[in-house]
């Protein structure tokens, strides 16, 4: 989605690294959003290490209520979570959070991927993040869940 195309009906969602705005992860994102007719778009941010803090601290207190984090990010958001899924506690890495009543709950998706795919050793790394970005838009904006997108997506 064009920055033109975002009108105020238009659900959005976060995602931080230090090179969100031209990561894979934005780019799959939005095309699964696109090719399911969301009006729903990520808006990325770029971040360096000393900004993760500020802006993990005042998550709370902002709009955003749904935020990708990047590979880079993923550990050290566990500790300013107030909740974390099972996968999350047991892998130590954070790939996305949700705002509910001022509470950040960390979240981690692997177990999911490992129940969509039969054998996860026939898949790379750009299938796998394919397959995340398709499960979350799935949870965030019920967006299918469609294994043969994943050629297009990528």
């Amino acid at each position: 989605m064009k920055p033109e195309e975002i009108k105020p009906d238009t659900q959005l969602c976060t995602i931080i690294g230090y090179n969100a705005q031209t990561g894979d992860r934005r780019r799959y994102f939005n095309k699964i959003l696109k090719a399911n007719g969301l009006n729903a778009t990520a808006i990325a941010l770029n971040i360096k290490d000393e900004h993760f803090p500020f802006t993990m601290e005042s998550l709370t207190n902002s709009k955003v209520t749904r935020m990708m984090i990047e590979p880079e990010f993923q550990a050290e958001a566990m500790k300013y979570c107030d909740e974390l899924n099972e996968r999350a506690k047991v892998r130590g890495l954070v790939g996305f959070v949700e705002v509910v009543d001022g509470k950040i709950t960390g979240y981690n998706l692997d177990v999911d991927i490992d129940d969509l795919v039969d054998n996860p050793d026939f898949f790379d790394e750009r299938m796998i993040l394919a397959i995340r970005m398709m499960l979350l838009a799935n949870r965030w904006y019920d967006a299918k869940i469609d294994m043969d997108l994943i050629p297009m997506i990528i």
